[in-house]
């Protein structure tokens, strides 16, 4: 096994990371307007009404959050690119496979290291 991927895969996974990023940075902007659409709304002062639209709000919050947490680890993942580390497993020090790094190109952790994680929490 290699100890790093090559040039030419590391150009494949930057493009995939910054599709992904500019993708997430879209729907970040979008739930962004969704929240501020929401709070601009003027709303009646039924309870019912008022519990309806605060629990919205607070879901696009929430998914704001997970947006920008991913959107952290894409960027994440192209500083390892740039410094030599992308791809390499955390736990282990071993490649991560091509497979797993296409599907989740934020991975810092192999799928043995990941389910040997799951494991000792069960």
């Amino acid at each position: 096994m290699e100890e790093r991927y090559s040039k030419a895969d590391l150009e494949e996974f930057r493009i995939l990371i910054e599709g992904k990023l500019a993708s997430a940075e879209q729907e970040y902007k979008n739930l962004k307007q969704s929240l501020t659409e929401a709070n601009d709304q003027s709303r009646s002062f039924d309870d019912f009404n008022e519990l309806g639209g605060q629990t919205d709000k607070e879901y696009i919050a929430q998914m704001m959050s997970r947006q920008a947490r991913f959107i952290g680890d894409l960027q994440a993942a192209l500083q390892r690119i740039a410094n030599g580390t992308y791809g390499i497993c955390r736990v282990t020090g071993k490649l991560i496979d091509k497979g797993r790094l296409r599907a989740v190109p934020h991975t810092t952790q192999s799928m043995d290291a990941k389910n040997s994680q799951a494991s000792k929490r069960a």
